[in-house]
C-alpha cells in the first residue's frame, strides 16, 4: 500500500519533535494534562532532574539509532542502577510504557508535521490530501479500532483532531497517507460524514496534581 509522497523522507520531525520537550519532575503521569505531554519529557516518579536526563537521552538514542526495547532495557537498568532510583511497577512493564508511549507519540507527531507540510504544498497545487486510518486488525486490536480500519478523510477533516493514533496506551493504529489518484488507483472512497462513528462523552473522575477532577 502507498505511504505516499513521504516514504523516503527522514523522520527527522519526529527527532526534532523529541528533542524540544522540556524535562520535568514528575510523582506521577497525571501532574499534566493532556497537550502538556506533548511539550514535557516526563518519567513517572523521577524526581531528579539528572534522572530524568539520562532517560530523555535513552529515549532520543532510541528514536534516533533504532535501538531495540531490548536495548533500551539495558540503558534503564544502567540508569537506575547510576541513580539508586526505586520505582514502581515491574521492569518490564515500566520499560515497555517509557519506550513505546514515546517512540510512538514522537513518530506520529513527526508524521504530522509531514502531513500538514504535504497539506500546504498540495493545496498550492489545488489537489486535496487524505488519511486512511489503518489498524493492525489483529486479536490485539481493540474493536473501536478495528471499526475505524479503513475510513479515508481529507487530512484538514476535524475526525483527526480526535482520532489520529495512536488512541490509547500501546495503540498501534498508523495512517496512510492518500492522494486522489491513490483514491483512483486503489478503488477507495472518501467516508461519508454520515458513516463515521459518533462520539459519546461520558463524564469521568481524573486525578491530577490538584486533586480530582471531572
Amino acid at each position: 500500500m502507498p505511504e505516499a509522497r513521504l516514504k523516503d523522507q527522514p523522520y527527522r520531525e519526529a527527532i526534532d519533535f523529541m528533542r524540544q520537550k522540556v524535562r520535568l519532575p514528575t510523582r506521577a503521569w497525571s501532574d499534566l494534562r493532556e497537550g502538556q505531554h506533548a511539550r514535557a519529557f516526563v518519567v513517572a516518579g523521577a524526581m531528579k532532574a539528572e534522572l530524568i536526563e539520562d532517560f530523555h537521552k535513552a529515549v532520543s538514542k532510541a528514536l534516533e539509532q533504532g535501538t531495540t526495547l531490548a536495548e533500551f532495557r539495558a540503558d534503564f537498568d544502567r540508569i537506575v542502577a547510576a541513580h539508586g532510583w526505586s520505582y514502581k511497577g515491574g521492569r518490564g512493564w515500566r520499560t515497555r510504557v517509557i519506550y513505546n508511549t514515546n517512540l510512538r507519540t514522537a513518530h506520529a507527531a513527526g508524521r504530522w508535521a509531514q502531513i500538514n507540510r504535504q497539506v500546504e504544498i498540495q493545496r498550492r497545487r489545488g489537489r486535496q490530501v487524505y488519511l486512511r486510518y489503518v489498524a493492525v486488525m489483529d486479536s490485539r486490536t481493540r474493536p473501536q479500532h478495528k471499526a475505524w480500519h479503513g475510513i479515508i478523510l481529507p487530512a484538514d477533516h476535524p475526525f483527526w483532531r480526535t482520532h489520529y493514533p495512536p488512541n490509547g496506551w500501546f495503540c498501534r493504529c498508523t495512517v496512510q497517507i492518500l492522494t486522489d489518484l491513490d483514491l483512483a488507483r486503489y478503488g477507495y472512497a472518501v467516508t461519508p460524514d454520515e458513516a463515521l462513528p459518533e462520539i459519546h462523552m461520558e463524564a469521568r473522575a481524573v486525578r491530577t496534581a490538584d486533586g480530582r477532577e471531572i
